[in-house]
């Protein structure tokens, strides 16, 4: 592909990499914004979303070649000075890597329910406003072997640029979905045979003596007022064990933690669980 040198900051032909932090706030109508070379290499490697185009700094674009093959060749490589670049996007760019991916027809939670194997680990997530939470928590789901990560509609977008850059790239490769309705969606996961366990720092079980069943749903709260009660007299909670005086971690955190042992923890049957 030959890059195409871009010299006006209002160019048209960028037009969707404008004010990028403040579009950030107002939404991009179906697309997103990748940012850094790891995870432009995840979008264009995975290929579960569409990228429409990438802006690159033009002393960086030496180093993207190998990253670059991977494209449709005829994917647009915009190039642009440093000063150019920082007027599109309306302040220092850095790392002078970007790019605007598409969204798509948002995947049903139960059309991704139904891709699961046998042995499924997913995460479902409830009220994570906070996009670094939200990049971490896809950041660790990657790391250990989650098939899916299931939001409501309490929870920020894994697809905003904060939460894809915190991710390293991960809410573009693990599955998600989101739901509606809790109580309904936790009915669907019964029938479906997973057990459903909520971590909290008053479970009733710490997490180091829990089994791995075949099919198991973790879920995850908000920072302070964690999950809600409701929710955690329907599911099996557990607890991470901390020293004296300290009562919880950043959910983040915690979701290492637990994806960790859950990951590496002798599996049980569920009617065993």
């Amino acid at each position: 592909m030959d890059p195409i040198q871009i010299d006006d900051a209002r160019d048209p032909r960028v037009a969707a990499y404008l004010d990028i932090r403040e579009r950030d706030l107002t939404g991009r109508h179906g697309r997103f914004v990748a940012e850094g070379k790891v995870v432009l290499d995840v979008l264009l490697t995975a290929g579960r979303f569409a990228a429409e185009s990438v802006l690159v700094l033009e002393n960086r674009l030496a180093g993207l070649d190998d990253i670059l093959r991977k494209a449709p060749a005829d994917l647009p490589v915009y190039v642009a000075k440093s000063d150019v670049m920082d007027r599109i996007a309306g302040f220092h760019m850095h790392r002078g890597i970007l790019a605007i991916g598409s969204k798509g027809t948002p995947q049903l939670a139960q059309a991704l329910l139904d891709t699961l194997p046998a042995d499924a680990l997913i995460v479902v997530l409830i009220g994570i406003a906070n996009h670094d939470n939200m990049g971490s928590i896809f950041r660790n789901a990657a790391a250990f072997g989650a098939d899916a990560v299931f939001i409501d509609a309490t929870c920020c977008d894994p697809l905003y640029r904060k939460a894809i850059r915190v991710s390293v790239g991960a809410a573009l490769k693990v599955p998600f979905a989101s739901f509606s309705h809790t109580e309904a969606f936790i009915a669907k996961l019964d029938e479906l045979g997973f057990a459903q366990v909520a971590l909290s720092p008053r479970g009733e079980a710490d997490i180091r003596n829990a089994a791995r069943p075949q099919r198991l749903a973790l879920y995850l709260g908000t920072e302070g007022e964690g999950l809600p009660e409701r929710l955690l007299d329907r599911l099996r909670t557990v607890r991470i064990a901390m020293s004296g005086g300290f009562d919880s971690l950043n959910v983040a955190a915690a979701s290492a933690i637990a994806l960790h042992h859950f990951s590496t923890a002798k599996s049980v049957a569920a009617q065993d669980f």
